[in-house]
Parts: C-alpha cells; structure tokens; sequence
C-alpha cells in the first residue's frame, strides 16, 4: 500500500509507482467517490474512449422479466 501525505494546501502527491502503473498524465483529470469514510481517485474518461467499450457484451439474464421492452 501506498502512503502519502495532505499538504497544508490540502493537496497530495500520487506516488511515482501508482502514476506509472496506471499512466496518470500531467493535468489529467480524476473523479473523487466518496463512500462511508472511504475516498477513491478515479480517472474520467472521454466518452469517444469508451466508444465500443461494450461491443459483444451478452446482455442476457441482467434484467428483470418486466423491465425487457
């Protein structure tokens, strides 16, 4: 695990191995999830990224018998 420290300005440093690992870039933008006393960094992004992203997905069996049109 990962440690890092909040500055007086309220501002953290992401570790070097994390930044590498998942590719984190200069002024990329990160989404904040807060759950219960939990705070998660998620990278948002752009919808053209996620074009396709579900391509051949089978959806059957993840809806509710009424909720099918």
């Amino acid at each position: 695990m990962h440690e890092v420290t909040i500055s007086p300005k309220f501002q953290i440093v992401i570790p070097k191995a994390v930044r590498e690992r998942l590719h984190f870039r200069a002024g990329q933008k990160l989404g904040v999830l807060i759950k219960g006393n939990t705070v998660s960094l998620v990278q948002v992004r752009p919808l053209r990224e996620l074009k396709g992203i579900a391509k051949g997905a089978n959806m059957e069996g993840y809806r509710e018998e009424e909720d099918r049109f």
